[in-house]
């Protein structure tokens, strides 16, 4: 009997440290958690003629969504209006514009009406060494990812704050390359990685109004864009990007959507996704206290893990400037 009550005690102590941390995460993770519902809202997305944004179209009408997709082509637009609308039975609404015209961007919200879902997916990425690039691409993607993402934001805000009783979602496509530098995506990176600091301080501007953040980290993304990319990205980049493996767009949009429903902010896509997120968890806003639990339980194991993948990285970078010396 003795020994029994010894055994409990022991088990109880063991316990007793990771149950009071649980306990004190769930009192402190904020914003609360909370549920978006996507059937018979208006979701809107940008960039959603072609690749993930197609694939988030076709989802969210597939799950009964009032759909729009924004993009420049107004013939891809209506392939991808006839695709969905054969595909699901939905007919969806168009609208030509370039997210870096502020303007353009604004008549085309107005025209479409208040949006309960906005999922800013636009994207552009030139790879290339800086050295070698010139400032034009750089400048190019920069406006398209960053500040296509402000203009978006900025015009669908003052009817989305409104609202209709009912949570609402503001989603950024982002990428891994927004978590980690990558050899090649010196300026591709930098757009990225802004919209995580674009997506803290929204979330904190936005919570009082009942709207929720969620930032999707996707890796390379098995669509027209990435073909067109790998014949031009430097052979470091592929070495690099390799380490985590491509994903259908189909998988992103049902990952994308399973992150916007259940309001996370951070929205991995894959395993390696997962452990950049509790890599690069910082200050940013968490839900989920069980999440909360293995990030900080996580800590320190996956940044043994990470520096293991920088130092893989960093020794092949090594290997290919010395073999291309001796070449």
């Amino acid at each position: 009997m003795a020994y029994f009550n010894l055994s409990f005690l022991a088990l109880l102590l063991l316990l007793l440290p990771p149950l009071a941390l649980l306990l004190i995460l769930y009192l402190i993770v904020r914003p609360r958690p909370v549920k978006i519902p996507i059937k018979n809202r208006h979701v809107f997305i940008t960039g959603g003629s072609s690749g993930i944004g197609l694939a988030l179209a076709h989802h969210a009408a597939s799950e009964g969504a009032r759909v729009s997709i924004l993009a420049r082509s107004i013939d891809k637009l209506e392939e991808a209006k006839n695709y969905i609308q054969l595909s699901t039975g939905i007919d969806v609404s168009i609208f030509s514009a370039d997210v870096r015209d502020y303007d353009a961007v604004s008549k085309a919200v107005e025209e479409a009406g208040p949006i309960d879902v906005l999922i800013v997916n636009q994207g552009v990425f030139v790879p290339e060494e800086l050295e070698k690039q010139g400032l034009d691409e750089v400048k190019f993607m920069v406006d398209v990812n960053l500040i296509g993402s402000f203009n978006m934001i900025k015009a669908a805000l003052p009817k989305m704050k409104k609202g209709d009783g009912m949570p609402r979602s503001i989603a950024l496509m982002s990428s891994q390359a927004g978590q980690v530098g990558i050899y090649g995506y010196t300026a591709y990176s930098a757009s990225k990685f802004g919209l995580r600091g674009l997506a803290e301080a929204l979330q904190q501007e936005v919570i009082s109004h009942d709207i929720h953040v969620s930032l999707i980290f996707p890796p390379d993304t098995d669509t027209p864009g990435l073909t067109e990319e790998t014949k031009k990205r430097p052979q470091l980049t592929s070495i690099i990007a390799e380490s985590s493996g491509v994903m259908k767009a189909e998988e992103v949009a049902k990952k994308a959507f399973g992150g916007i429903k259940s309001a996370a902010f951070i929205v991995p896509c894959n395993l390696e996704g997962a452990l950049l997120s509790i890599a690069t968890a910082g200050m940013s806003p968490q839900r989920s206290f069980v999440m909360a639990f293995v990030e900080v339980v996580a800590a320190g194991l996956v940044r043994l893990v990470a520096l293991f993948f920088q130092w893989n990285w960093y020794n092949g970078i090594h290997t290919w400037h010395a073999q291309n010396k001796r070449a």
